[in-house]
């Protein structure tokens, strides 16, 4: 990893309009894409997204968390085992040797940033790797020689660690550019040094850049109210920014494309143009065909702010079923509703988003009023926006059944 300062850049610093978003800076893909050199100032709303299903530990068999170093019970090592998708207790030697408890299986090492920055996930002990799946795709950190880049860095890398546990749980392809140059991706977290040398969070070709600042609870919350955001989390920058990648990857120039322009628009549309515009005149009427207002400004966006709310429902429906919620009044005259995971192999997911995600998006959101929180899903999904959400699953399906379009595939 390289340690630098940040530097003036062209990449799209987009603000996650819906789905926990982020300030707004659009990505530049290759020629097709201008260089985003829009000022965050359009709002796109950030989740702090707790998902993942529940886990044990696999020595006591004791509740943890996704982000636990520790067993509180049994006081054993925990590390999350990308491969096998479930966390593991172990317990070290004198000589540091990681000794795996519970269930047989594979041995493991701890990522080499766990004492750097807290990072739980594991590799193969059979791996030439000594960084786990997620760190091996950061490329830049900011300068530790400043104290508060140390935290800076942690959360970004443990939102980083929520991201890619779910495009292992979809089943979509995430090489590195260390091993794929061509189709990997790569993060760069850089920290603004002058104000004349602006960060701005966006993708260029893989290459995903969030200026570190957004770690920063305090600044992150006045960037949110002053560009009038519901919402804004670090985890929502992640999946914004990921979802021009898989655009990249399982759209462009594949006969995705046509179905695609039917729904979002035609992205040959000049990018600088209609951001220019969005931001002089928005659409008014943006709530009656986009999931948010950011997203009515192009379709590379409305695919961007969509992708994100459909990582956003993935999550927020395992986490729900994964604790065996019910709900006896899901409305106020309907049946009791169980809560199920989103079904990958299904063919449509439009049922669903209506009949299991708007009732428990709507209890979410009577919880926090009940404790005097914002709403943590300020959303609105209407009929254009569950078909894009479902062609969105389509897609997702397909990338995960190994019908990867060619510009997935490695270079000769």
């Amino acid at each position: 990893m390289n340690h630098r300062a940040s530097r003036p850049h062209s990449r799209d610093d987009r603000v996650f309009g819906n789905l926990g978003t982020e300030p707004h800076c659009e990505s530049k893909h290759g020629s097709r894409r201008a260089s985003g050199s829009v000022v965050e100032k359009h709002a796109r709303c950030r989740y702090q997204g707790a998902h993942v299903k529940q886990m044990i530990c696999s020595e006591c068999g004791n509740r943890v968390f996704f982000e636990n170093l520790r067993c509180e019970v049994c006081s054993s090592f925990l590390g999350y085992a990308p491969d096998a998708q479930r966390m593991l207790a172990f317990e070290i030697s004198d000589e540091d040797s990681w000794h795996r408890l519970g269930s047989e299986g594979p041995a493991y090492r701890p990522c080499a940033n766990r004492k750097a920055n807290g990072c739980n996930w594991m590799a193969l002990s059979l791996s030439d790797h000594g960084l786990c799946l997620s760190c091996r795709t950061t490329q830049t950190i900011p300068a530790l020689t400043k104290s508060e880049n140390h935290g800076y860095w942690a959360a970004l890398e443990q939102a980083k660690r929520r991201l890619f546990y779910t495009l292992i749980e979809l089943g979509l392809p995430t090489p590195n550019k260390h091993e794929d140059p061509v189709n990997g991706l790569s993060f760069e977290f850089l920290e603004q040094m002058h104000p004349q040398q602006q960060v701005l969070t966006g993708h260029d070709e893989g290459v995903i850049t969030l200026n570190i600042a957004e770690a920063d609870d305090a600044c992150r919350e006045h960037i949110r109210l002053s560009m009038h955001e519901p919402s804004r989390t670090l985890l929502g920058h992640f999946r914004h920014e990921i979802g021009h990648y898989y655009w990249d990857r399982l759209v462009r120039d594949t006969p995705w494309a046509t179905e695609y322009r039917s729904l979002f628009g035609d992205e040959r549309a000049d990018y600088d143009s209609a951001l220019n515009t969005h931001y002089v005149w928005p659409a008014l009427d943006w709530p009656q065909n986009f999931i948010s207002a950011y997203a009515s400004s192009h379709p590379w966006e409305d695919w961007a702010e969509t992708w994100a709310h459909y990582l956003h429902l993935v999550d927020g429906l395992e986490t729900a079923a994964s604790w065996g919620t019910h709900l006896e009044l899901p409305s106020p005259s309907g049946p009791a509703l169980k809560v199920r995971p989103l079904d990958l192999n299904a063919e449509s997911i439009r049922e669903l988003i209506v009949l299991q995600w708007l009732p428990v998006s709507q209890f979410i959101n009577a919880m926090d009023r009940s404790l005097g929180a914002h709403d943590s899903y300020p959303f609105i999904i209407v009929p254009p926006v569950i078909e894009k959400l479902d062609f969105i699953h389509r897609v997702v399906r397909a990338g995960s059944a190994g019908r990867v379009p060619t510009n997935f595939l490695p270079p000769d």
